[in-house]
């Protein structure tokens, strides 16, 4: 399944100005496991849909006001709740596709604060399920850090999870599994001291060209985290998305010096653009 592409960095001139900060999508999925891949997690596993008899009816949604904001790849929501598993290492299943734009809420049957579209600056739109609850199911959600916001049924469609990825910035190292098996670990580069990678749960948007030499002219992963504190980027990326990409300097590799992106030698990072789809969960230990 190709995905759409997008810029890692969007600026009010679109600009392809990008130094460290990659974002993500996978493109083909091969479903061969390594034969010598260890056991680290088991996925969740989906909840089994109830007989209509028994489901009990969902709490009533609030009709969003007018002007209600639309997430966008530079301007995140407000107003939606903390991710109370931030830190967990249990795979999610199944992500939430829009068919239209679709409402999220601070609670089941609470505040609507913000849409989540189809589709944001040309990456189709992805999120995966982390919680249910009366009927509404619970998702995380881009272009902001470590927040949910809750779905209601319908127009929204279910799609299949079978990976996760897991960044231990102390170990400086990306773990990828499949249906709860390592395939890989590499080291990587993580972010500095002023520039840190976002810790928590995220999730890859999409993949972007990245352009230059220090990319090795290689594809970057799109996260839907962005810089932690702003402030202290350059003002090209202030607006910026974390992300994966490609890292010339092997001596970067097993060092906290990035400007908050994942930075991944040339074969690892062909690896994860060969497997990792949209929607796959990247979970950021500290």
């Amino acid at each position: 399944m190709s995905s759409p592409r997008t810029r890692v960095y969007l600026t009010a001139a679109a600009t392809a100005v990008v130094l460290s900060a990659g974002a993500a999508i996978g493109l083909a999925h091969n479903r061969d496991a390594d034969v010598t891949a260890g056991e680290w997690v088991t996925p969740s596993a989906p909840a089994p849909a109830p007989s209509p008899s028994s489901s009990p009816r969902p709490l009533a949604a609030a009709k969003p006001p007018a002007g209600l904001p639309v997430i966008k790849y530079t301007d995140g929501p407000s107003g939606l709740p903390a991710d109370p598993d931030a830190r967990s290492t249990v795979a999610p299943t199944r992500g939430l596709h829009p068919a239209r734009k679709v409402a999220l809420y601070d609670a089941p049957g609470g505040k609507p604060r913000a849409y989540l579209p189809p589709s944001i600056s040309g990456l189709r739109t992805v999120v995966p399920i982390v919680g249910e609850q009366s009927g509404w199911v619970a998702v995380l959600v881009p272009s902001v850090n470590r927040r949910i916001g809750w779905v209601p049924p319908g127009g929204w469609e279910i799609e299949a999870l079978h990976d996760h990825l897991i960044a231990d910035l102390s170990e400086h190292s990306l773990v990828w599994l499949r249906d709860g098996r390592e395939q890989r670990r590499w080291t990587v580069a993580t972010g500095s001291k002023s520039t840190p990678t976002p810790t928590g749960r995220t999730y890859v948007m999409g993949t972007t060209r990245m352009r230059g030499d220090i990319y090795l002219n290689m594809d970057a992963l799109v996260l839907g985290s962005v810089p932690e504190e702003p402030e202290k980027m350059a003002e090209a990326f202030q607006i910026a998305h974390t992300g994966i990409h490609a890292w010339y300097n092997k001596g970067a590799f097993g060092h906290a010096v990035s400007n908050g992106c994942l930075r991944m030698p040339r074969d690892a990072q062909q690896k994860l653009l060969d497997e990792i789809p949209a929607g796959t969960t990247l979970t950021v230990l500290a």
